[in-house]
Order: C-alpha cells, then structure tokens, then sequence
C-alpha cells in the first residue's frame, strides 16, 4: 500500500495550488487523486473551447439539481470540470475576488486571519499580472492575469452602453473600487488558457516527491478512531487504497467534497442512516449552506460580423479562427467569449454592488445546450450574495453516483427581487444608443414587460452561472465543519480546502478566491509543521 505525507483528493482550483505548493519542500510527499483525466485537450488549451465543455461531458461531470420549486419545477444543470485543473480547466477564465466587504464580512463571522487585509497578500502571491504590480496586484506568481488579445467591437460598445445608462466604467474590478462596468481580466497566457494546473502543478510534475493520479475517483475517507489515516479510491473499477502520514485534503469542490465526507460517515447522522452509512464523526453542517449565483439571460438578434453564432458566415469565421488562433495565437479562440461586464447596484444607497453583469458576444441559451442558428448576442445578471440557502446530500450509498444537489434557488423572495431588478437595468443597457448598430430583435423576452412577466420568465430560465460554494463552511457555529485554519471540528489529520470552506458567497466569480484559499492553506499546513 502507497503512503505519502499528504493526500489531496481532486485536482481542481485548490488542489493543484496544494500540490504545486506543498511539494516545494523535497522533504514532503505528496499524491493528488483526480477523477478526470489529464489536461492536455486543445478544447482546455484554446480559451474558446470551453464553448464545447460547458454544455457536453467533454471533461465536466455536467451535474444536475433535484426539481426546484423556485424555477417552477426545472431541473438546473451543475457543469464542474472533470480534469487535472477542474473548473478552471473549462471556465470562462474571469478573473475577480470579489467586493473587500466579503472577506471582512468572514472574519466577522469569527473567521480571524481571512479578513481582506489577511487574504490579499496571497491573492498577489499567486498572480502574474501583465499590467504589473501594484499594492492590489502582483507580479511573478505562476498564475497569469492578462487582458484579451483580440476584444470584440460588441463587447466595447457594451460598456459604452452601460455608459450612457450612467453606469461607471471600471477596467480594474481588483484595484481600488469595484463598481462599474469594463472589461475583463482572464487568466490567459499568450493566447491560451491558464488553469490551476497549467499555472501551479505543470511545472511540479518532474517533481520525485509529487505522484499525480488521474482517472480515479475517491470513495471514501479512511479514518482510524478520530484521525485520518488515508482514502480509499476507484481505479478501472479496481479498489485501492492510499495512506497518509501527515494529513488528507479534500479539495474535491463545494458538490463532491460534501460528498465524500458523508460517504466516509461524516456529516449529519440522520442523513447517513437514511442511507445505511454507519455515523463515524456526527457534524450536521456537512453539505448544508449551500450558495450559489442565480442568473438570467436576456439574448437579442444580431446582423453584425463581431456577434457569434451558428450560421454558414459564423461557422466560417470560426474556422478561419482556429487557423489564426494554431499561427499567432490572436482572434477570436482567444476570447472568452463573456469579455465584459461589471458589477452594480440594484438601487440608491447600496453601500456596495449587488449585481454582476456578464456580456457575450454570442447567444447563449441554456448554457448553449438550446441552440440557435442565427447571429446575436446576450447579457446576463445575477444576484451576488443570495439569501437563499441550499444542501448537497447523497442519492446512494454508491460513492459513483452523483450527488444529491439542491441549491434552492429563489427561496428567498429577496434574491427574486434583485433578479427582477436586474433584469430591468440589464435590458436598459442592451437598449441603450450604442448597441443601437448591432441590435436585432429580442429573441426570448420580447413579450416579457410586467414585473409578474419578468417573474415568470426567470422562473422559467433562470440558473447557475457555475459558483457553489458553501457546503463545509468555516466557522466555530454549530454548523461549521472546519475551523479558522480549515482542519474539520472534531476530526484530526483532515482538512477541506476548496470554495466549500466559504461562510458566504463572494460578490464575484469565484476562481481566483478558491485559488487564494488554497494559497493560504498551503502555507498554514508548511507553518504547522514546522511548529
């Protein structure tokens, strides 16, 4: 039987941080367990193709929710990337933190040490930005933060609409003020994306003291009294098991971490008997607070060239594309399709924003899963810090099925509110004078003009944009599951490090926060062994 000094299970965001972190030290081993397979697909490499893993299996688990009562009985779709890099691996490569608010908000939770003072020496720990440094970004870490090569003419004149509507511009959401409406920064490098892997476990993997294993799939966590001792793992349909001296980290995300511990006999007892899980650690918070971002598309027709789409033109363009993308690595691969946005204020005398905008240059209906065969383009908002609270929990004992996901969206008439709010202000934006040259008509919404009318439309479209976070907070509350320094309550040689550990959801995409997280969890782990 194999042992090593840490485990990580998944290696996603945070568990190629970890892994290319903690096997800096020769004197360490480290084995990361990842279900998916390598991450050497030009579907990863080339920014585009995420447009073909977002909605397909192709290197994404493509979850689904149970019915949900607040999108009037539908099914909402989970896609988690299912590779070396995760999510990171086939997202769409925005690069935010979030508002300061979020993480000060954390500490006051009686989180001490991830106040944003305490968190934004790591978020510049691990960035390479391209406009250089500053005292809210930095420069040499091996994440590369870079502005679009090639930006599209529509996504510009987007901002010029939000613009006109008195919004303010902003092209750095990370520096001083996050308000406002600009471009985007992506975690690109030359052209190509930059995941946690390329970025963080790529440049270990000569490493002697570093095993990365691919195509297994954890089952469940071993533990010897109150202590764990290692993880058992499917490979090929083969059970295996590995040991750890020193620690396992679950950084298997905020769905399958959950997941694991309760298959390991670790969360509430009546969920674990329901199943016929024997109780080995009783932890009721495990797989509840469940958050996630709640948006909705408004999409419009488009005669223009910059919009993309599925027609004889469109399918051209992209194929002339591919070919300029494999020569100098410019055009349109290049983009990430959802170029600009922002964040914003639903009302008068929000001390911060409440909404964040998303805008692509193409429609997307669905997660593109609905297609059609036309030019045109789309904006999306969403509500940042939903009321609404939701739980992952288990369908079966089988630790191959997948997880019982329920995000509860719109439980919360609040979270309706802001979305009904943000719809109005979206299309005012997408009315506004500048896009005015590119315009068609309205594809889905046209009809749709009262409040009871928007309602309904939400209800029945409305989902994720791919941020759950929440089900293993942190916190010293009866419903916490880890502490301050993310070790599990009551548990010793276990740690979760992934977006799962967040009390609440961050007012942003939530890449580069999950990122920081495991920055910081690498360097508690190095500092307690030391000790």
């Amino acid at each position: 039987m194999a042992e090593f000094d840490y485990i990580i299970v998944g290696g996603g965001s945070a568990g190629c941080v970890l892994a290319g972190r903690l096997s800096e030290d020769p004197g360490v081993s480290v084995c990361l367990l990842e279900a998916g397979p390598t991450d050497k697909s030009g579907f990863i490499k080339a920014p585009l193709g995420f447009g073909a893993t977002v909605p397909s299996k192709l290197f994404n688990w493509a979850f689904e929710t149970v019915p949900q009562p607040g999108l009037n009985g539908r099914r909402g779709y989970q896609p988690r990337g299912k590779v070396l890099g995760g999510s990171s691996a086939i997202n769409a490569m925005i690069y935010t933190r979030g508002h300061p608010w979020d993480y000060d908000h954390w500490a006051e939770l009686g989180n001490p040490g991830w106040a944003f003072a305490d968190v934004l020496p790591y978020f510049k720990h691990s960035q390479n930005q391209e406009r250089g440094g500053d005292d809210h970004h930095g420069t040499g870490g091996p994440l590369n933060v870079a502005d679009l090569r090639s930006p599209n003419p529509l996504a510009r004149a987007f901002v010029d609409a939000a613009a006109e509507m008195q919004l303010p511009r902003n092209d750095d959401f990370n520096g001083p003020e996050q308000e406002g409406v600009g471009r985007y920064q992506v975690t690109q490098i030359n052209g190509e994306r930059c995941s946690a892997a390329r970025a963080f476990l790529t440049p270990a993997l000569a490493r002697d003291n570093l095993a990365v294993l691919t195509g297994v799939q954890a089952t469940r966590v071993v533990l010897e009294g109150r202590r764990a001792v290692g993880v058992n793992y499917h490979r090929n349909g083969q059970a295996h098991e590995v040991r750890a001296n020193r620690e396992v980290i679950l950084s298997a995300g905020a769905l399958q971490t959950p997941q694991l511990l309760l298959l390991s006999g670790i969360g509430p007892g009546e969920e674990l008997r329901r199943h016929g899980i024997a109780v080995a650690h009783e932890l009721p918070g495990v797989g509840q607070n469940l958050q996630d971002h709640i948006d909705i598309i408004i999409p419009y027709l488009s005669s223009s060239p910059h919009a993309m789409g599925l027609t004889l033109g469109g399918i051209g363009k992209l194929i002339r594309g591919i070919f300029e993308w494999r020569r100098s690595r410019t055009g349109i691969i290049t983009s990430n399709a959802t170029e600009t946005g922002g964040f914003v204020k639903s009302r008068a005398g929000l001390a911060i924003p409440d909404l964040q905008l998303h805008f692509n240059a193409s429609i997307v209906d669905d997660h593109t899963r609905k297609r059609h065969f036309h030019r045109g383009y789309c904006a999306h908002v969403c509500v940042l810090r939903p009321k609404s609270r939701g739980s992952v929990s288990l369908n079966s004992a089988d630790p191959l099925a997948p997880p019982r996901i329920d995000p509860n969206f719109l439980a919360e008439d609040e979270d309706l509110q802001g979305l009904v709010a943000g719809f109005k202000l979206t299309r005012r934006i997408l009315e506004a004078p500048a896009l005015a040259p590119y315009r068609g008509r309205e594809l889905l919404t046209a009809e749709v003009q009262t409040d009871g009318q928007i309602t309904e439309d939400i209800r029945n479209r409305a989902d994720t944009i791919y941020h759950p976070v929440g089900t293993a907070k942190m916190g010293s509350d009866h419903m916490a599951v880890v502490d301050s320094e993310l070790r599990l309550h009551g548990l010793t040689g276990l740690l979760v490090v992934d977006a799962s550990i967040m009390p609440t959801l961050i007012g942003g995409n939530t890449n580069a926060p999950t990122i920081m997280i495991a920055e910081k969890a690498a360097e508690m782990i190095k500092g307690a062994q030391k000790s």
